[in-house]
């Protein structure tokens, strides 16, 4: 068997919750890749965002196409996020592996809980 079939899975489950959930991928994505893609932390994560972004540009060109995206909806928020993502960029490297590991869990942890209630 082909040793790249558990990373082409990894995507795909990575791109159809994208797609589904309108995000989330990377949630989906860096258990996968922690568990099987023998990178350390650091890698990990910056892996992860690097697979993600394409996913996330696919997914947002379809609902764009499909009517169901407002950019003036969603354009402050774009700017945010492209100030949130150069700032996280730039501690890149000198945030401890443990304090992301926890910062990740706490995130995943709250999301869940909003979603439930």
């Amino acid at each position: 068997m082909d040793s790249r079939w558990p990373a082409r899975i990894a995507g795909g489950a990575a791109g159809l919750a994208n797609g589904l959930f309108g995000g989330g991928g990377g949630m989906v994505f860096l258990p996968i890749l922690s568990r099987w893609g023998g990178l350390e932390q650091r890698k990990l994560y910056a892996t992860c965002v690097g697979v993600i972004f394409p996913v996330c540009l696919v997914s947002a060109a379809v609902y764009l196409f499909r009517g169901g995206v407002s950019l003036w909806t969603a354009l402050p928020y774009l700017a945010g996020g492209l100030i949130g993502g150069f700032v996280g960029g730039k501690l890149y490297g000198k945030v401890p592996t443990k304090a992301l590991k926890w910062l990740f869990a706490a995130f995943l942890f709250y999301a869940g809980v909003k979603y439930l209630l």
